[in-house]
């Protein structure tokens, strides 16, 4: 599903250019769920931005869902993500003027379904998530851990073939943390998807992730299967 021959990244020209990545090389099998681990500045939310075509790398080939990413147009690029990806973010990323519903629909929306079809599989989504009773409130009337369950259902709604999630427990309490990690480790096991976590946390790793990618200054240094992994 996904798969790196020597991937880097550069920022910047001459003098002042920082390699984000030193030439990266792995591979993650269709359903796999992998934790890429490391401090910060190591190079883990570089990768996951290559991967999720955010950005692009400087060198190397990276192949996600079939897709050669240094190869695609802008325009490839966006279609690529609505289609392939999946994304769960730290801060939530949710529009503040928009319901719950509203948010988990955005992506059905961008991929012009109907009104009643994305209004439908939100709806769904939601109560997949344990949400259907909050669908009308907006995300200042939520909990942290609602607003992350409902970016969880708003990253599956169009059922990628890879699931990003970047510190997705970094803005949370230790127990609605166990509870959305829980959420979104069954949610994408019933699909079969493809899971990425970038984390720092070591106890989170080795409890929910088949394998552990661990990285230091742009560099990978093993890749792990613990046996803790569900």
């Amino acid at each position: 599903m996904i798969a790196a021959e020597n991937v880097s990244k550069t920022y910047g020209g001459g003098t002042s250019a920082v390699a984000a990545l030193a030439g990266v090389s792995f591979g993650i099998p269709a359903g796999q769920r992998v934790a890429i681990l490391g401090k910060s500045g190591s190079g883990k939310s570089t990768l996951m931005n290559l991967i999720g075509g955010l950005d692009t790398p400087t060198g190397g080939a990276l192949t996600v869902a079939g897709k050669n990413l240094g190869t695609l147009t802008r325009r490839q690029l966006a279609d690529f993500r609505l289609e392939s990806v999946g994304f769960v973010f730290q801060s939530f990323h949710l529009i503040g003027s928009k319901s719950a519903l509203q948010n988990v629909e955005l992506p059905l929306t961008l991929a012009d379904r109907s009104v009643s079809d994305r209004r439908r599989v939100a709806r769904e989504m939601l109560e997949a998530v344990g949400l259907g009773h909050r669908s009308g409130h907006f995300p200042p009337q939520l909990s942290g851990g609602e607003r992350q369950r409902v970016a969880v259902a708003r990253a599956l709604v169009n059922r990628p073939a890879v699931l990003l999630a970047d510190e997705p427990t970094g803005n949370l309490d230790s127990a609605s943390a166990a509870a959305v990690m829980d959420l979104l480790f069954a949610q994408v096991r019933d699909r079969g998807m493809t899971l990425v976590v970038v984390t720092h946390d070591e106890e989170l790793a080795g409890r929910y992730a088949e394998r552990v990618i661990r990285m230091a200054d742009g560099n990978i240094l093993n890749a792990d299967t613990p046996s803790a992994g569900q």
